[in-house]
């Protein structure tokens, strides 16, 4: 093998099964309007790729700068900013999130019944800040269409409506009860929006300030926000929704798209949109043990702490999980960290990988992970909903896993 063939230990050759693998089974069969993927190591981009479109009405093809609704690969960014928090001494995870949201005390928990006549008894303990962390708040997703619980939130639109604001989606979620006491199981959630309230509390900055000033501005992220300014809105994707025949019509239109105006809800679990190369800084930080071009976010430490399973006793989430619920990741194999998704046994997983490898994906189908062991970024943006439709993430980590071609410590 040619040593040109190789960048960071990645055979260029073994890489190029992305873009087959993505004309053959997703562009060409219409499955998927455009993808932009990138494999990084060491620091060093071994792969970076754009195929397709990013407007189909529009004819435009994706750029590596286009941007993207990166949707819940918002959560990392949140979950880093309350960590940064977190290192000055402003809470600890086993505080009770009443402390700082003094409304929510005295929480419930469902019995039965349906909004706005609930049945419900006392939680078994507070929740607390790591709860908030972990997915294990008792909160959910009205998008879950699972309890009475969930449909109330779709009645009160918490997740996401012209009228949500952060203040109101704590204050309503005040009045609700909870899914299951605290700490006793695990359910995706709203719970990364409210510790982007928290964020906000605790530094008393509103979150979007908080991010430019914390993080985007530290790591050069400057495409990355709650909103795509006019002078950028041509850089802008198209988002689409799968179809019953396997193909895809417009979701979201650029040029109409909520995103382009100014955010009544900073939601910090799924209102940035970024480019490939914006996100890959931030990945790579992480990668770094929390610094970039000499710029640090986290310090190290912290960042194990970040991505260390948190769930009970070291349990995987097939364990937790409430039966029925919906994550952007597979479950077997997998533990909870500080708000990511963290490989704990790779055999039990199916996907190729390491234990210790962690990240976190958006309902549009953009996903990341970060592989400390091997220092392995890679990164994928495309636009399509629901982002459990293809199994293109287990694909594309076992092409990118089998394009290692060194030795450990090569």
């Amino acid at each position: 093998m040619s040593r040109s063939n190789v960048i960071a230990g990645l055979d260029q050759g073994r890489l190029a099964a992305i873009d087959r693998l993505l004309e053959r089974d997703y562009l060409e069969p219409g499955r998927l309007p455009g993808a932009l993927t990138l494999v990084a190591r060491r620091g060093e981009v071994a792969w970076c790729s754009a195929l397709g479109l990013m407007d189909v009405e529009r004819n435009k093809p994706v750029q590596r700068d286009t941007l993207f609704r990166i949707y819940s690969m918002t959560k990392p960014v949140t979950s880093v900013a309350m960590l940064q928090l977190y290192e000055q001494g402003r809470f600890l995870l086993d505080d009770p999130v009443h402390r700082y949201i003094p409304a929510w005390k005295n929480q419930r928990v469902y019995k039965a019944g349906v909004y706005p006549n609930f049945l419900t008894e006392p939680a078994a303990r507070p929740m607390t800040v790591r709860d908030l962390f972990t997915h294990m708040s008792g909160l959910t997703y009205g998008f879950m269409q699972r309890t009475n619980v969930d449909a109330a939130y779709r009645t009160l639109g918490l997740d996401g409506s012209a009228e949500l604001t952060l203040d109101k989606l704590v204050d309503e979620l005040g009045r609700l009860p909870l899914e299951f006491s605290p700490g006793t199981a695990w359910n995706y959630s709203v719970a990364t929006d409210v510790l982007g309230y928290l964020v906000q509390v605790l530094s008393d900055k509103p979150l979007d300030d908080y991010f430019r000033e914390h993080i985007f501005e530290r790591l050069g992220m400057r495409d990355t926000g709650f909103q795509v300014p006019a002078d950028k809105l041509e850089r802008f994707a198209a988002c689409y929704q799968a179809t019953a025949e396997g193909g895809f019509s417009l979701q979201d239109d650029p040029h109409g798209s909520h995103f382009t105006r100014e955010p009544r809800f900073l939601s910090g679990g799924g209102g940035l949109v970024s480019t490939l190369d914006d996100y890959f800084r931030f990945a790579q930080a992480l990668c770094n043990g929390g610094e970039l071009n000499g710029r640090r976010i986290l310090g190290r430490k912290t960042l194990d702490f970040m991505r260390m399973n948190h769930l009970p006793g070291g349990a995987e989430l097939p364990a937790l999980a409430q039966g029925g619920s919906f994550s952007e990741t597979p479950y077997e194999g997998q533990g909870f960290g500080l708000g990511v998704s963290v490989k704990v046994d790779v055999a039990r997983s199916q996907v190729n990988g390491s234990v210790g490898e962690y990240g976190w994906g958006g309902m549009a189908g953009t996903f990341f992970f970060v592989d400390p062991s091997e220092q392995l970024v890679m990164l994928f943006m495309t636009q399509l909903m629901p982002s459990s439709l293809y199994p293109i993430r287990q694909q594309l980590r076992a092409i990118a896993y089998g394009a290692l071609v060194d030795l450990p410590g090569a």
